[in-house]
C-alpha cells in the first residue's frame, strides 16, 4: 500500500470578505520531499501555507494531513500535527532572548522557567545550522540574517514532520544559505516533507524535486522540477514570456547630486567618502555585515556617527534625521519593510502620505486629495489590490514593497537610497522594480541601491562600491564589473588598485 501524501488540498478556496484568492487549488505533497510552491506576489503561495499552519481557516475545501482530514483552529493546533509554519516576516520578540523565542508558548519547566535547559537546547538548534549565537541575546540585538536564522532554529526545535519555509533565504548570505541547503537535504533524508516558497528560482531548481505554481490563486502546473529551467518557471509565473529583467543602463551625468566624506559609524564604518551624480544608479555590494546598511542609517542620523560634510546638489547640509534628509531631498527604504518601512496595520492611504502630510493638511487633511493620491500611485507603480481601504498586512510582499516605494517618492527627493528592494519579492515585480529605479535614474535622479543580490547590482549599477568590514575597498565601472571582481573585494583577496582611490576620494 502506497505512503499517503504528508499533506492535501482539495479543491480550497479562500475569501477574504468578497474578495477570493484561491480558486479551488487541489495539489499533493509528497511524504519526504522538497516541494517548491512558486508564483508572483500575490498569486495565493502565503495564504495558502497559513492554511496549513493552521493560521487561516479555509473557505471551502479540505486539507489532509498524513490522508487524515485536519481542521487546524490555530499554530498551535498545526504544530501538534507536526506541521510548523517558518513565516517571511519575522515572528519573534524582540525584548526576549534566542532561547526564549525558540520556546516562546511552549516554555520548559512549568511554573519556574528552566532557563539553563532551553538555552542548551536552543544552542543545539542552532548548531544544527553552524551559526554561532549565543542563546541568551537579546534578539533585538541580531542582525537580520541572524533573526532569519532563529525563526529556521525555533522550527526545527518543535520537530517538525512538515516544514514550510517562506523566503528562508531572502537575507541570508551565500555560505549560510548553502549551510541552509545542506540541512534541508538532511532533513529530507530523515523523511522530513519541506514545503518551500521562493522567489530564487535558481535556487528551487537546484533544491526542490517538485514544483508546483500558482498564478491569480489557481494551480497553473505541479511535476517534477527536473522538468523545468529557471526561465520556464518565470514564464509559467506571470504567464508570458519573460523580457530581459534588466533595462539598458543610461549614461549618468556630469551635475554631483550627493557628495558624502569623512562619515564613520562606531563599530560599522570608518571614514566613508563618495558621490553620487544625476542620472545615475549606484551599487553598494558587500557581504552581509560589511556595514552598507548601517553607514546609510548613520548618514540619516539614525545611528551615532561623526561626518566631515554632506553635499546635496552641491549645497552643504546637515542631516540629523530621516525628516531633515526628507526635506533636503535624500530618502532611504529600509530593508526591514515590515519593522521600518510601513504601518502594516494601518490602511494604504495614511502609509502613503504619513511623511508628505503637509501637503495634505492645511490646516485639515483633505482626505480627498490623499484618496486621489492613493490611486495614483497605485496606478503609477502597480500597487495591486482588490481593493484600496484595506489595511497594509493584507498585500502581498512585492504590493507591500511597491507601497513603500510609492510613499518615500511622494515628497519628490533628488536622491533615492533602496536597501534590499526586491527581497522577498517575485520574478515579475522584481522586473517592475527594476523598470522604476531605472526611470527614476532617466528623470535625472540618483539611485543608490544596497543589494546581497549580485546580479541585480550587475544588471542595475552604472558603478560599484564594494565595503569591507566597514570601508569601501573597490571601485568598478564598465568592463571591471563582474561577480568575481565583486567577490575578490568583498572577501579581501584583492585590495583597492592605487587608481580607484582619486575616484572614490573625490573633492575630499
Amino acid at each position: 500500500m502506497s505512503q499517503p501524501p504528508a499533506a492535501e488540498f482539495i479543491n480550497v478556496t479562500k475569501a477574504f470578505g468578497p474578495v477570493e484568492v484561491l480558486h479551488g487549488v487541489s495539489v499533493a505533497i509528497a511524504a519526504g520531499e522538497v516541494h517548491a510552491l512558486i508564483g508572483e506576489n500575490g498569486a495565493g503561495k502565503s495564504t495558502l501555507m497559513k492554511i496549513l499552519g493552521g493560521y487561516q481557516p479555509p473557505t471551502t475545501g479540505e486539507v489532509q494531513v498524513s490522508g487524515q482530514p485536519v481542521h487546524f483552529r490555530s499554530s498551535r493546533d498545526a504544530e501538534a500535527r507536526g506541521v510548523v509554519l517558518i513565516h517571511q516576516e519575522f515572528n519573534l520578540a524582540d525584548d526576549l532572548s534566542v532561547a526564549q523565542n525558540v520556546f516562546l508558548g511552549r516554555e520548559l519547566g512549568g511554573l519556574l522557567l528552566n532557563d539553563a535547559a532551553m538555552n542548551a537546547e536552543a544552542h543545539a538548534a542552532l548548531s544544527r545550522l553552524s551559526v554561532p549565537i549565543d542563546p541568551r541575546s537579546k534578539v533585538r540585538d541580531l542582525s537580520v540574517p541572524q533573526k532569519q536564522l532563529v525563526e529556521i532554529a525555533k522550527a526545527l526545535a518543535r520537530d517538525a514532520r512538515v516544514l514550510i519555509m517562506d523566503e528562508p533565504t531572502a537575507s541570508l548570505t551565500v555560505r549560510e544559505t548553502e549551510v541552509l541547503f545542506d540541512l534541508i537535504r538532511n532533513l529530507r533524508a530523515q523523511g522530513v516533507t519541506i514545503l518551500y516558497i521562493s522567489h530564487k528560482l535558481e535556487e528551487v531548481k537546484a533544491l526542490a524535486d517538485t514544483v508546483t505554481v500558482l498564478r491569480d490563486g489557481l494551480v497553473v502546473s505541479s511535476g517534477p522540477a527536473s522538468e523545468l529551467t529557471p526561465h520556464e518557471m518565470a514564464n509559467r509565473m506571470v504567464g508570458r514570456e519573460l523580457e530581459d529583467m534588466f533595462p539598458p543602463k543610461g549614461q549618468p551625468g556630469e551635475r554631483e547630486l550627493l557628495h558624502v566624506e569623512q562619515l564613520s559609524v562606531p563599530g560599522w564604518a570608518q571614514d566613508i567618502r563618495f558621490t553620487l551624480h544625476a542620472g545615475e544608479v549606484l551599487g553598494f555590494a558587500g557581504l552581509v555585515g560589511s556595514g552598507r546598511t548601517e553607514l546609510f542609517e548613520g548618514l540619516l542620523g539614525l545611528r551615532p556617527r561623526t561626518l566631515g560634510q554632506v553635499r546635496l546638489a552641491g549645497k552643504a547640509v546637515r542631516l540629523r534625521s530621516p525628516g531633515d534628509a526628507a526635506r533636503a531631498g535624500l530618502v532611504y527604504l529600509s530593508e526591514d519593510r515590515k519593522g521600518k518601512g510601513l504601518l502594516v496595520d494601518f490602511k494604504l492611504r495614511p502609509n502613503l502620505t504619513l511623511t508628505t502630510l503637509q501637503h495634505y493638511a492645511r490646516p485639515l487633511l483633505d482626505i480627498g486629495a490623499e484618496q486621489r493620491a492613493l490611486e495614483r500611485a497605485a496606478k503609477d507603480y502597480g500597487i495591486r489590490s482588490g481593493r484600496l481601504d484595506v489595511e497594509a498586512r493584507l498585500l502581498s510582499g512585492g504590493n507591500q514593497q511597491k507601497l513603500a516605494l510609492a510613499r518615500i517618492l511622494e515628497a519628490d527627493p533628488q536622491v533615492i537610497v533602496l536597501d534590499e528592494p526586491t527581497r522577498g519579492v517575485d520574478v515579475g515585480a522584481k522586473r517592475e522594480i527594476y523598470l522604476l529605479i531605472d526611470r527614476l535614474a532617466q528623470s535625472g535622479k540618483g539611485v543608490i541601491v544596497i543589494s546581497s543580490e549580485l546580479n541585480e547590482l550587475l544588471g542595475l549599477s552604472q558603478r560599484l562600491l564594494v565595503v569591507r568590514e566597514g570601508r569601501i575597498v573597490g571601485e568598478l565601472s564598465g568592463a571591471e564589473m563582474s561577480e568575481q571582481e565583486v567577490i575578490q573585494y568583498a572577501t579581501g583577496l584583492k585590495a583597492a588598485p592605487s587608481h580607484t582611490t582619486p575616484s572614490i576620494l573625490e573633492s575630499a
